[in-house]
This record gives C-alpha cells, structure tokens and sequence, in this order.
C-alpha cells in the first residue's frame, strides 16, 4: 500500500467547510478513485485548527493516478481555500498496519 499524510491549518471558522469538502470527497470522488482505501482526519487536541489526513491507496500507481487527475485537483482548490497555506505533505509506501 502506499499514501500521504498532510498536516494542515483552516481558516478561522473554515472547519466545518472543511469537513463537508471531505465527506463530498467520499461521496463523488471515492467511487471514481480506483485503489482508495480508506482516510482518516484528526483534529489536534492542542490546536483546533490543526488537522491531520491520512489517505491509503493500494499502491503508488493508483495514488498517482489520483494525484494527477483533473478532479482530484479542482477538489484540492477548493479545500485549499479553507487553508491558512499548503499542506506539509508525506508520502510514502506503508510497510506495517493494522485495523482492531
């Protein structure tokens, strides 16, 4: 498997947009995005506009593919615009999980 994790910061008062531009993304994107597998937000403990995500494809190529697709870069602008600046992002092939 492979994926990223991003570390971003929402506007003020852009959380709930944020969310919302997620669930859409599990709504329209997901059944379109073949090899998705699963993504997870976190909300920081310490900053609430913090945010944590963590998206898993089954490999690089399908990652890839989703990273290069005009629709995944139109919902990209649009989460981007809730954001105080890019995300720090890190990819990488996942060498160990578990699901308990």
């Amino acid at each position: 498997m492979f994926g990223t994790v991003a570390r971003m910061h929402s506007k003020t008062g852009h959380e709930q947009a944020m969310l919302e531009l997620q669930r859409e993304w599990d709504e329209t994107r997901k059944p379109k995005v073949d090899g998705a597998v699963a993504s997870f937000v976190f909300r920081s403990d310490q900053d609430p506009d913090e945010f944590t995500i963590v998206a898993v494809f089954r490999d690089r190529a399908a990652y890839e593919a989703n990273a290069r697709d005009p629709e995944q870069d139109a919902w990209y602008q649009k989460l981007r615009s809730h954001l105080t600046e890019d995300p720090q992002w890190s990819d990488g092939e996942i060498v160990s999980s578990s699901m308990y």
